[in-house]
């Protein structure tokens, strides 16, 4: 197990919260969930240079559930796209670090704030790539709930159809939405063999195991014809005792004592 993986996590759910707090803003349960997806990709998978964020031959990461986007800047700001201390500002007037990811933040590759968009943009890059003969890969994150999107459904028909086999696609599976539980809300089950019926490559994982993380990133393979979805199983507000697998994490800031309890359970 990378010891790197398992501190920027630690550092991502810490920071997230943090600007959580401050800022009195929402939607820390889904941030904390891919957590762990996003070290192990920034540790060990993306071949990027965050030194120069428009690098040409960057693998291209986009987050579609753009309102988890404090684990996002988070972990951008842990692996030296900006200082951490630039994060004090979230969800201030004249702030480039908003509610929803933007472009105009280094590292990030698109605007997120409609559900349902991160899956056809990446897929509109990823077939770029392979008519212009570009090696890069293009990796998205999209949230379970985001899976009621028919816009996704058309995406991973398109994707399979273009062999598009340069896509990775991460679902954060929490299965906690914005109403309730996603098989209550609108069943995706059996989202597996759904996905294998679409023609994709599939790899189903512990999303909180950095080891699995990796081993699922490794049958990534651009030789396969087949593009890939990794169904990341995941907890809602992982890290926090009180914030798991609870709903209402969705929306709600921390209070004083809850902010304390929450940042002494991950430093531990």
């Amino acid at each position: 197990m990378s010891k790197e993986s398992i501190e920027l996590a630690k550092k991502i759910r810490k920071t997230s919260v943090e600007m959580v707090y401050k800022a009195h803003a929402s939607h820390i349960g889904g941030a904390l969930s891919m957590a762990d997806i996003l070290a192990v990709l920034y540790s060990d998978v993306l071949n990027q240079k965050p030194e120069k964020p428009d690098w040409g031959k960057r693998d291209r990461c986009l987050l579609s559930k753009g309102h988890a986007c404090v684990s996002f800047y988070a972990v951008l700001a842990h692996k030296g796209y900006y200082s951490v201390e630039a994060l004090d500002t979230y969800a201030q007037n004249g702030s480039a670090f908003l509610c929803h990811t933007t472009h105009h933040v280094p590292g990030i590759e698109i605007s997120a704030g409609s559900l349902g968009h991160g899956l056809p943009i990446a897929c509109g890059i990823a077939l770029g790539a392979k008519i212009k003969g570009e090696e890069f890969k293009t990796y998205v994150i999209l949230g379970d709930g985001e899976m009621d999107e028919g816009s996704n459904w058309e995406a991973f028909l398109f994707g399979a159809h273009h062999k598009l086999s340069n896509l990775c696609v991460i679902i954060d599976y929490n299965k906690i939405q914005s109403f309730g539980n996603t098989n209550d809300v609108l069943c995706l089950e059996p989202l597996e063999r759904k996905m294998k019926n679409f023609n994709w490559n599939v790899v189903s994982v512990d999303g909180h195991d950095h080891d699995a993380l990796r081993q699922a990133f490794e049958a990534f393979n651009c030789e396969n014809e087949k593009p890939t979805v990794i169904i990341a199983h995941t907890i809602k507000g992982k890290g926090v005792s009180f914030m798991e697998n609870s709903l209402a994490w969705h929306y709600k800031s921390p209070d004083e004592e809850q902010y304390k309890q929450a940042i002494k359970e991950i430093v531990g």
